[in-house]
């Protein structure tokens, strides 16, 4: 679809301006705001309806810069070689970061990354601050992938920075940091295999009654309009298949090969797809290994009662 883009200086001026404005990341796009001003990440809430105890993540256009908002033990110096990508490290805020407490939800943690999509680097070089930025969709829908999807569910509310289809497709990896324990608070991008092999020991999961330290982790989330139903091996009448690997009489296929990176990246392009044209969407059976946890993760916060 074609709708009014904006340039990257256009994009950088609203945000130093105080305003929302969405950019594209590796992961999925995001609703951005100056993170260090309380007016401007309210406007993130009110835009997207999102409850205020969910925190959001910070993003940062360099090590240098996160080192600002953050402070880095050893643990967290280590993962930080998966940066620039889709890992966002939960650490105790620094003192004097000027990060607003909305950010932050009252925490005295604060979650930050530095996302692998150029624009979205160059973009918060070019507002020089970091900025708060969840997922540019309204709260609990569907996290949009391409600058329309963006466009369409916000009815053209919001003006957004054009950087193309992402490549990941699924938000990011997030993991709580406190000296050698290292918490997996939501699967994403990056797959726990590779962050344990870097550690050289297990990363932990959550309890199931967890507090909310990190956005992803409501029971109901990512929801298209549309019922789901999981695990499906066969549809059911009234239902379009999301299908998995080699299957038959799929309305669309997240891999026919079986590839999981391929799946992440079109898990949510196809929900936005199916969600127009039908009102249950049945979805194959998808491995938990690898980046199958961060896709079984969502389509199981996408299926939860609402």
């Amino acid at each position: 679809m074609t709708f009014p883009a904006i340039s990257l200086a256009e994009a950088a001026a609203l945000l130093r301006d105080g305003q929302v404005c969405a950019f594209p990341t590796e992961t999925v796009y995001g609703l951005g705001a100056d993170a260090t001003d309380d007016d401007a990440v309210l406007r993130i809430y009110e835009t997207k309806g999102r409850p205020r105890f969910n925190p959001l993540i910070v993003h940062c256009a360099d090590l240098a810069m996160a080192r600002q908002v953050a402070v880095f033990d050893g643990t967290a110096e280590l993962l930080g070689q998966f940066w620039p990508g889709p890992l966002t490290l939960v650490l105790p805020g620094r003192a004097g970061n000027r990060i607003s407490d909305l950010v932050t939800a009252g925490l005295d943690t604060v979650g930050v990354r530095i996302p692998g999509h150029a624009m979205a680097r160059d973009l918060i070089t070019a507002v020089g601050r970091p900025l708060a930025a969840p997922s540019a969709n309204p709260s609990g829908r569907l996290s949009p992938t391409t600058a329309g999807q963006v466009w369409t569910g916000f009815s053209g509310r919001v003006p957004v920075l054009d950087g193309g289809p992402c490549l990941a497709g699924v938000e990011s990896t997030i993991l709580a940091v406190d000296g050698a324990r290292v918490v997996q608070l939501r699967a994403g991008a990056l797959a726990r295999e590779e962050i344990e092999a870097v550690l050289g020991r297990p990363v932990e999961l959550p309890a199931a009654d967890a507090a909310i330290s990190a956005p992803g982790m409501l029971a109901s989330h990512y929801a298209p309009r549309a019922t789901l139903r999981l695990n499906a091996e066969a549809v059911r009448p009234g239902e379009l298949l999301l299908g998995f690997g080699d299957v038959l009489g799929s309305a669309r296929n997240l891999s026919a090969s079986g590839d999981l990176r391929e799946a992440a990246r079109n898990l949510f392009a196809m929900l936005h797809d199916l969600d127009g044209k039908t009102d249950a969407i049945a979805v194959s059976p998808v491995p938990m290994t690898g980046l199958g946890e961060a896709i079984n993760d969502r389509l199981s916060r996408a299926a939860a009662p609402r």
